[in-house]
């Protein structure tokens, strides 16, 4: 079992760091951080931990809010990318290597614990929750931002599912993060003042669905790993970009550029004294 979770965990560290995903938050998602980091109430002297912090979005938001910031990661190309970033803020947090669902931090360690659009792709999720609960002080903020199953990227995930290779045993669809029902189950009892609230980010930076998905296929290493999986089959290649440009037509606002509101889901919690 053993040998299976460290495979597992692997394969996790080696998808994110394909292609560039730090140049893909920096573009297209970094306002969310400042996002969590507010409704979080994150403020001065607070002790905050960011799990799978990627390359720094909440980390760095929660550092310029002048919290002593830990910023956690299974990837350390990643962790490389954001330490870069936070010294072009001139902050300085700590950054550390890793897994979301063994955390090496002591109980009761934290102040606030966060994590945006991050732990919702470690495959045991209940694991997660509970390292996740584990860390935080009683009486201490949880936040989280994850992508909703209904909304654009948890549909994205959806589409390319048929063509990736079988999930680990165990592993379950990361945007069930974005359901409230599930983020209840998950935290039980052990928090009190849990609040859900569905929003949006509007992504116009693409001109075409074509160049949304290029884009994606060129950056972000969920996508990448399920090309690699089918690139010896040109059929299921072709299939899945015609998948992907018909996604970004159905949900396209726009009238120049593609035009998409990204749901996702903002939960806050206080772990229970």
């Amino acid at each position: 079992m053993g040998d299976t979770i460290d495979k597992v965990k692997a394969g996790h560290r080696k998808m994110w760091a394909l292609g560039d995903y730090p140049t893909l938050a920096a573009e297209i998602i970094w306002d969310l951080g400042g996002v969590l980091v507010d409704a979080s109430g994150v403020g001065s002297g607070a002790r905050v931990l960011d799990i799978a912090a990627g390359s720094g979005n909440v980390a760095i938001a929660a550092a310029l809010a002048g919290a002593d910031v830990v910023a956690s990661d299974l990837t350390p190309e990643l962790l490389e990318a954001g330490r870069k970033e936070a010294a072009r803020h001139d902050i300085h947090l700590e950054w550390r290597e890793a897994d979301a669902e063994a955390l090496p931090f002591a109980d009761a360690e934290f102040d606030a614990v966060l994590s945006c659009v991050g732990i919702m792709f470690a495959p045991h999720h209940q694991a997660a929750a509970d390292e996740m609960v584990r860390v935080c002080r009683p009486g201490g903020t949880i936040g989280l931002l994850s992508w909703t199953p209904e909304g654009f990227i948890g549909q994205m995930l959806a589409t390319m599912k048929p063509y990736a290779p079988p999930p680990p045993p165990g592993a379950q669809p990361p945007p069930l993060w974005g359901s409230p029902d599930h983020v209840e189950a998950l935290l039980g009892d052990r928090v009190t003042d849990l609040t859900f609230r569905r929003k949006t980010v509007r992504i116009d930076l693409f001109e075409t669905p074509e160049a949304f998905r290029d884009y994606f296929k060129a950056r972000y290493g969920p996508t990448i790993a399920v090309y690699n999986h089918i690139a010896d089959d040109p059929e299921k290649v072709a299939a899945l970009d015609k998948a992907l440009v018909d996604l970004v037509r159905r949900h396209d606002q726009g009238t120049s550029n593609a035009t998409i509101d990204w749901e996702y889901l903002l939960v806050t919690a206080r772990r229970r004294p």
